[in-house]
């Protein structure tokens, strides 16, 4: 009995894992997905539509303004984006500074016009609405 109830623990535990990496995997997707759309706006100049598009805990951070005056201080310098590559993906449910939620901490390798190496770092996160939303980024 005791190795019966061992075994279904073990099965319990292997399927619990297994569910949720493939959630965590599908998360990580859908926020790839949306990572790339959003940084379509930002890479094509058009800075209030990637506000637009960023999720409610970004725009309650920084207003439409600030981002505005950032992008064009910070990003607009760089030039046009050459080659971006995925260096890492994380799913987590907690960070500083932010509310617990569902987010994926992405990292590109990013090639500019004008700075050849870059670490894009954008952290979309699930929005209230169901939707894979940015809402953080930053280039190093």
């Amino acid at each position: 009995m005791k190795s019966k109830l061992s075994m279904v623990v073990t099965v319990f535990c292997i399927l619990a894992f297994s569910c949720s990496a493939s959630t965590d995997q599908a998360a990580e997707e859908s926020a790839v997905t949306a990572s790339k759309t959003w940084l379509s706006f930002v890479d094509d100049g058009r800075y209030s539509d990637s506000w637009d598009e960023a999720a409610t805990f970004f725009k309650s951070a920084v207003t439409n303004e600030q981002w505005l005056a950032s992008m064009k201080a910070f990003r607009m310098p760089l030039g046009k984006s050459i080659s971006r590559k995925i260096k890492s993906k994380q799913y987590t449910t907690s960070l500083p500074g932010a509310p617990d939620g569902k987010y994926v901490v992405i990292q590109y390798e990013t090639s500019f016009e004008h700075k050849k190496s870059a670490i894009e770092t954008i952290t979309p996160m699930l929005d209230k609405d169901g939707t894979w939303r940015v809402s953080g980024y930053y280039i190093k």
